[in-house]
């Protein structure tokens, strides 16, 4: 059975809380993460996400996290705290 539009629309919010909860977990915060609201009236098979913008720090804070050199606790690995980047 096919998911509705709100189905649809439903799932998509469920991610992005998802993945702003996971971001958040490893010090990651895009103040402008959100389901990009043209593609929730349009015909595409799910909303897309907007990852929206963040400042440098978040990026090269996204960037470590994404390559491994923060853990799930957000301190750098091998480290007990993190490396002084801001939000």
């Amino acid at each position: 059975m096919a998911l509705t539009a709100v189905e649809r629309v439903r799932a998509t919010e469920e991610a992005v809380e998802q993945l702003r909860e996971e971001l958040a977990r490893a010090g990651v915060v895009l103040p402008s993460l959100r389901i990009d609201p043209l593609t929730c009236a349009g015909h595409v098979l799910f909303p897309l996400v907007d990852l929206g913008r963040c400042n440098l720090d978040m990026a090269l804070r996204l960037v470590a996290v994404l390559s491994g050199a923060y853990g799930p606790d957000g301190a750098r690995v091998g480290e007990g705290a993190p490396s002084g980047l801001s939000n």
